[in-house]
């Protein structure tokens, strides 16, 4: 039997549990252990975006528009996988900001096609050099490699590869 000495805590089932059961956790449920990295970089990035003033989706729409050209918004919806509801709401607080323009589609007039402007191209220039940072800072923990090696493996969760 373990005796506290005064001053020392001894670890009780409350104070030891969490952080080895969440390691177990983890280990055993990688669902478990991807939806909590997930929030923890969705949450940088969202930090990110306040610095930059750009939001996480408005980057996206404005870098696909930047290197495709003009899109429907169902399109960028489709494309970025941002529900079609987010997205009209992404779309107008870029329209109102100056960073994109709707106009009809040439190809379809009951359409409207979303466009980059050179406003837009600034502020995605902008948040773009901020990028390389950004990501070093919130993957510090891993490797170069298992940077990549992450990325292939998301990119096979997400049938992109």
């Amino acid at each position: 039997m373990a005796v506290a000495v005064k001053g020392d805590r001894m670890p009780t089932a409350a104070t030891s549990a969490p952080s080895s059961y969440f390691a177990q956790l983890a280990a055993e449920r990688p669902d478990i252990a991807l939806c909590r990295a997930s929030t923890l970089v969705a949450r940088a990035a969202e930090e990110h975006a306040v610095e930059q003033r750009l939001g996480v989706g408005q980057q996206l729409v404005l870098k696909m528009l930047a290197a495709v050209g003009p899109c429907s918004q169902q399109t960028l919806s489709e494309e970025l996988r941002i529900d079609r509801s987010v997205m009209v709401n992404v779309a107008d607080e870029l329209e109102r900001s100056g960073l994109v323009r709707r106009e009809r589609n040439p190809n379809d007039r009951r359409a409207y096609a979303v466009t980059i402007t050179e406003a837009g191209r600034t502020r995605l220039a902008a948040a773009e050099t901020a990028m390389p940072e950004f990501l070093d800072r919130t993957f510090a923990n891993l490797t170069a490699a298992e940077r990549r090696q992450l990325t292939a493996i998301l990119g096979k969760l997400l049938e992109i590869r």
